[in-house]
């Protein structure tokens, strides 16, 4: 597709590249809404609801800057919008894309925005530790680089990581925390419109969603995620560290931001978080822990799942190390919570098929733990959390699900699989009490699927897991373990989970 070098060039906005920081100070905007992505996946319609509205909302800011077009595929999009004019647009945020945008000869790609680090910086930072990934050492050099949360050239309470401080259980005998709600936005007629676009594409056949889609509950404007953030750091930040990994069946946000979506969306941009995070801590109205939390998880986590996203390259999603092949369950697929009756995964499954969200424990250790357990397809499990999430795209996705949840890379990332009996949920939540399981038994009526889960996950990975310094004990106590056969047989020949 040859263009005319006399045409005006015009920058293609991606649905998550929404903020200020992805847009040129002048010129024409293009944004093109595919049908052909939503069709890809049986995506959650909470996540296709936010999306949409988050694109429309941004057009409508635009107002006669930008042309939006509706098209089967971005292919016949951007030659509706932009025909042989030149193009450029921000480096795309997955593989596909990117490879897609390369192969036009029209589109420049400019480097990527919305993130803290580049990827040659990574690079660099990567081949200077001899190969060795670890997030703390990342972590710190971003702290470093960014002088974020440092005294001189220490951090700020002498400590880089206050992770210890940060795993209270939950506050016995309370159905929720002692914080105030979330910021919630207000639906409006650009919502009511996707929502009967929605309806009317379901109706028809064409497309096919899991999940529900009641009242928008995260931003999808730049003013909306300001709002939300503002929010979170004058009410909720407080709070943050000390509950950070803690669950209750009846508060599905505890004091987490739900920034996710919106940084994920390019509404925010990492460093205006962080920034107001320290500042809070700074101004004495937010505690050094939650601060640092909070701070990890976006300056640290994040940054280091995309730059590995780009690091390892397209073959890192072919990945299983574990050789786990089963496939999902249909209950799980179709987020069904009612067939199930462990009470950890039925809450969690509801959460998931309402609102499109969970925090990052209830990801890891309940739905990513019990996928490890039975040996799901890891490349299956990547791509549930990908469509199923408000907050899930390929390049946090990948990383998250095979590198750390499912340890299908085979500790690329980290040092051991995050694999638990159900005594780590009745610790850290409130889920287990009223379960027809008990945490504590392995065999019998009432074995708790997690905890005969972990013991048949621990044998059948045996030499691999004896060999991990993180683990080596847990075979040790398996061979100590007088009804193993019991429990080999309570975990492989019944499911436990699926409600009689």
């Amino acid at each position: 597709m040859a263009h005319d070098p006399s045409r005006a060039p015009v920058h293609w906005l991606f649905g998550d590249q929404l903020g200020p920081h992805f847009l040129p100070p002048d010129g024409g905007i293009v944004m093109i809404e595919s049908r052909a992505v939503l069709r890809r996946r049986r995506f959650h319609r909470a996540k296709a609801h936010l999306v949409l509205s988050a694109m429309r909302h941004r057009a409508a800011e635009l107002g006669d800057r930008v042309r939006y077009v509706q098209a089967e595929t971005y292919r016949e999009g951007l030659e509706r919008a932009a025909g042989d004019a030149p193009v450029t647009v921000h480096h795309p945020t997955s593989h596909a894309a990117l490879r897609f945008v390369r192969g036009l000869r029209q589109v420049e790609v400019l480097p990527p925005r919305g993130f803290l680090v580049q990827p040659e910086t990574f690079r660099q930072w990567a081949e200077s530790g001899g190969g060795r990934l670890r997030m703390e050492g990342f972590y710190r050099r971003v702290r470093q680089d960014h002088d974020l949360l440092m005294d001189g050239d220490h951090p700020a309470g002498g400590r880089w990581n206050l992770d210890k401080d940060n795993r209270e259980p939950p506050p016995k005998g309370e159905a929720a925390l002692p914080v105030p709600a979330p910021y919630r936005p207000r639906e409006d007629e650009i919502d009511q419109r996707v929502r009967s676009d929605l309806d009317r594409w379901e109706r028809s056949g064409e497309i096919a969603f899991v999940g529900r889609d009641g009242p928008r509950l995260f931003p999808a404007t730049r003013a909306e995620a300001l709002r939300a953030l503002r929010a979170f750091v004058e009410r909720r930040l407080p709070t943050f560290g000390r509950w950070e990994d803690a669950i209750l069946a009846g508060d599905w946000a505890m004091s987490h931001s739900l920034l996710s979506a919106s940084l994920n969306l390019g509404l925010l941009d990492p460093a205006e978080c962080v920034e107001a995070a320290e500042d809070a801590f700074r101004a004495g109205e937010a505690p050094l822990n939650s601060v640092e939390g909070y701070i990890r998880q976006v300056a640290g986590w994040r940054e280091y799942m995309w730059n590995l996203y780009w690091h390892f390259g397209p073959g890192y999603r072919e990945s299983n190390a574990l050789g786990h092949r089963a496939p999902l369950p249909e209950w799980f697929a179709s987020l069904d919570a009612d067939a199930v009756r462990a009470r950890c995964l039925s809450t969690t499954l509801a959460q998931v098929r309402d609102r499109g969200w969970v925090h990052h424990i209830p990801r890891l250790m309940i739905l990513g733990n019990h996928a490890l357990q039975r040996g799901w397809d890891p490349a299956a499990v990547t791509d549930w959390f990908h469509r199923c999430f408000v907050d899930g795209y390929d390049w946090v996705m990948l990383t998250n699900v095979i590198g750390m949840s499912q340890y299908a890379d085979g500790g690329r990332i980290t040092t051991k699989p995050y694999a638990s009996g159900g005594a780590y949920i009745n610790t850290m939540s409130d889920l287990c009490g009223p379960c027809a399981y008990r945490p504590d038994e392995r065999t019998g009526e009432r074995a708790c699927p997690f905890t005969a889960g972990y013991w048949e996950f621990v044998h059948r990975h045996r030499e691999r897991l004896a060999h991990n310094y993180r683990t080596a004990r847990a075979v040790k106590q398996l061979d100590r373990l007088r009804d193993l056969d019991d429990v080999l047989s309570e975990a492989r020949n019944r499911d436990p989970d699926a409600a009689p």
